[in-house]
């Protein structure tokens, strides 16, 4: 009792101390978590955590894997690949879903790298998957890390595995009927004839039908699933590029014109004055070069194809030592230089490539012999021979060679050694026009040697323009002043009175990177979405082209589209619904001749329509119009017709039915096949349609 009595009378430094305790606890679960404010998880998915450092390993394995993706692109990759593993995972259980080593090797066998790797293929060049097996076997102790990674993989394998049976099961429970496939055969062939009066929506100005926001609004709630949009941000940017002025470029220009003349500089070695001869006169081209150019010298031999098309011409025609330039290529300003040609540099030759069982590359379709494909071959000279012109198609009705069979057997621009020895000897030891039959590995080719292109050397002094020091300062000042004195004046007067130009930027989403006319402007994507920025708020950037000054014009929050997008895509089909309204009361009458009348239009006829393209000559795309009129009898009228383009009157001629067919079994194939090609997409979508997903990606990239 006395114990009692002492915890009562300290009860209050006990509550104190328990709360401390507590709030202990839960500052460092904070502190663990990464602070405040920051989520552990990426996201979630149907109540499934997707953890943030399993997500940046699996970024930056990636971009490992791909060079030159950038980290939002791969952030995106990974997210949508995560999402979809989720849900799918989700199928699975609920199929009972369970894959063997046969399933598993299925994938790898779907994999290029694997699949196409002669190690683990037969002698047909199919994938062998015991090969593959003995190889994963042995490879546990004679490459530990490569297990390991493949081990760190097997769990994504056997994943891919279950979706590629689930979907092949999904797949196979998609059928088309005999009754579907009669249905398109008649959509496709029955055809309707029929008069009309139409009346369209643009006989109606649009100034005379108003359509408020609110109606906008209440049109897309009602549509909801069709017009909801994610979250999104509008804005607006001038870019100041960085660029030089005419006189940074007339200064640059006099610069790399001192080239061509001799000039004495001082010389630290001799510790005296040196002339330095001009570019035409230099001895030592790559010493030059290297000491005056921003691109550094180099040996390779280009033919004309590869020299700049404007100045191709006055260049291959220089003469030896003689210099062209200065002229402006690509940002540079240059002198190039000719200093060597030689002939035979490189060839155009066609060819037909006769293979044989057993050759390289072999193709499993491919069983004649190699005395019958040498008949072959020659048999194919003789009408090359005989008709020189028909060689291309010859080549493309005979040619084993995938790579030259839509271009008529063609290879342009061959350089030396790039084919085979028997191949390469014979298009350039052989002069133009010369036809034979030629072996190699790959079989026999008939071959016509078609051109030769000479090569020339060059030395090329380029020097990049660039802005001055004082222009690049000019306009630093000129894109710091407009985002000053943007928070003071309207946006686009501003511009305007610096001579700029404004561009919208219109439904950047938070996980977006691109922005249209600046490139990859992740950084201005993440101040829009930032919970510091402000509709109205101006900022500053620095890219590669300059400065960017951006604007936040609208944050749209997530529902319905955004009332600027919904004018586009809405309005105009409220705005016809309220000129139907307007037309139908000049409609009147109950036949079309009487309507035409009262309307002022004309009867016109719409002849051999069809339901699968329900198109009215030189009206456009009707379906609900087209629809009615077979579902008339002959010299039946039809109420008035709200269609895409305006309001109809139809009156049925005639339904030609086609004949009957035996089967259907061309359309009912087609409908399958159409129908499972599109099940893995529109799978995916329903199910990422009705899942809960907590996307927090943004912060973290």
């Amino acid at each position: 009792m006395a114990v009692l009595s002492k915890i009562r009378q300290r009860s209050l430094i006990l509550i104190l101390v328990i709360g401390f305790c507590l709030l202990a606890f839960i500052i460092g679960d904070i502190i663990n978590s990464g602070g405040f404010g920051v989520t552990r998880n990426v996201g979630s998915v149907n109540g499934k955590d997707i953890p943030v450092q399993d997500f940046l390993q699996k970024v930056n394995d990636v971009q490992a894997r791909q060079q030159g993706i950038s980290p939002t692109q791969a952030a995106n990759a990974v997210w949508s690949q995560e999402v979809d593993n989720i849900l799918f995972e989700e199928r699975f259980e609920k199929a009972g879903l369970r894959v063997g080593k046969d399933h598993i090797f299925n994938v790898y066998a779907q994999d290029p790298q694997v699949a196409q790797n002669p190690q683990f293929q037969n002698a047909l060049g199919k994938f062998d998957k015991a090969k593959f097996n003995e190889f994963l076997v042995n490879m546990k102790t004679t490459n530990p890390a490569q297990w390991q990674m493949i081990e760190k993989n097997k769990g994504l394998v056997e994943n891919a595995a279950k979706k590629q049976l689930y979907l092949t099961m999904v797949k196979a429970a998609f059928f088309a009927t005999d009754a579907d496939g009669k249905a398109k055969y008649a959509s496709e062939t029955d055809k309707a004839s029929f008069d009309y009066v139409f009346v369209p929506y643009s006989s109606i100005n649009d100034d005379q039908v108003k359509v408020s926001d609110e109606e906008l609004v209440a049109y897309m709630k009602k549509n909801e699933k069709k017009y909801k949009s994610e979250a999104s941000r509008d804005l607006e940017f001038v870019l100041i590029e960085n660029k030089p002025s005419q006189e940074d470029e007339a200064e640059m220009k006099k610069e790399i014109n001192s080239l061509l003349l001799p000039k004495v500089e001082y010389n630290e070695t001799t510790k005296a004055n040196d002339t330095v001869p001009g570019f035409a006169s230099v001895a030592n081209n790559e010493e030059f070069v290297n000491k005056y150019s921003d691109i550094k010298y180099d040996t390779t031999y280009v033919t004309k194809k590869q020299l700049p098309v404007e100045f191709a011409e006055q260049i291959y025609n220089l003469g030896k030592g003689q210099v062209f330039g200065p002229y402006i290529d690509n940002g540079y300003y240059k002198l190039t230089k000719m200093i060597n040609k030689k002939g035979n540099a490189s060839a155009k030759a066609s060819h037909i490539l006769v293979a044989f069982k057993g050759g390289a590359a072999p193709d499993p379709s491919i069983t004649r012999t190699k005395e019958e494909a040498k008949a072959k071959a020659d048999d194919l000279l003789k009408q090359v021979n005989a008709n020189p012109g028909n060689f291309a198609m010859l080549a493309m009705t005979n040619t084993d060679d995938p790579g030259s069979k839509q271009t008529g057997g063609e290879y342009d621009n061959i350089m030396p050694n790039q084919m085979v020895k028997p191949f390469n000897d014979f298009v350039f030891n052989n002069p133009v026009g010369t036809t034979g039959v030629v072996e190699t590995d790959f079989g026999y080719h008939v071959i016509k040697v078609t051109g030769k292109n000479e090569a020339v050397q060059l030395a090329t002094v380029a020097q990049k323009i660039e802005p001055s020091e004082a222009t690049t300062d000019a306009i630093f000042t000129k894109a710091s002043k407009m985002e000053m004195e943007a928070e003071e004046k309207p946006f686009a007067d501003l511009a305007k009175s610096l001579s700029l130009t404004v561009t919208p930027a219109n439904k950047v989403m938070a996980n977006d990177e691109n922005i249209q006319g600046i490139g990859s402007q992740r950084g201005i994507v993440k101040w829009a979405y930032s919970n510091d920025t402000k509709v109205g708020d101006v900022k500053k950037f620095d890219i590669p082209q300059g400065h960017v000054i951006v604007r936040l014009k609208t944050i749209n929050e997530k529902g319905v589209l955004p009332i600027e997008e919904a004018k586009i895509s809405v309005l105009p089909i409220v705005r016809n619904e309220k000129k139907a309204e307007l037309i139908r009361k000049k409609m009147e009458g109950t036949s079309v001749e009487a309507v035409a009348q009262k309307t002022g239009s004309t009867v016109a006829s719409a002849v051999d329509v069809t339901l699968a393209n329900p198109t009215i000559a030189n009206v456009g795309s009707e379906p609900k119009v087209v629809g009615k009129a077979f579902g008339l009898s002959a010299g039946k009228t039809s109420g008035l017709i709200d269609g895409q383009l305006g309001v109809f009157m139809v009156r049925t001629k005639t339904i030609a039915k086609a004949p009957a067919l035996p089967n259907y079994t061309a359309f009912t194939s087609r409908l399958n096949g159409e129908a499972r090609q599109q099940v893995q997409g529109r799978l995916s979508n329903a199910l990422k349609e009705n899942a809960d997903i907590e996307d927090n990606r943004s912060e973290f990239n």
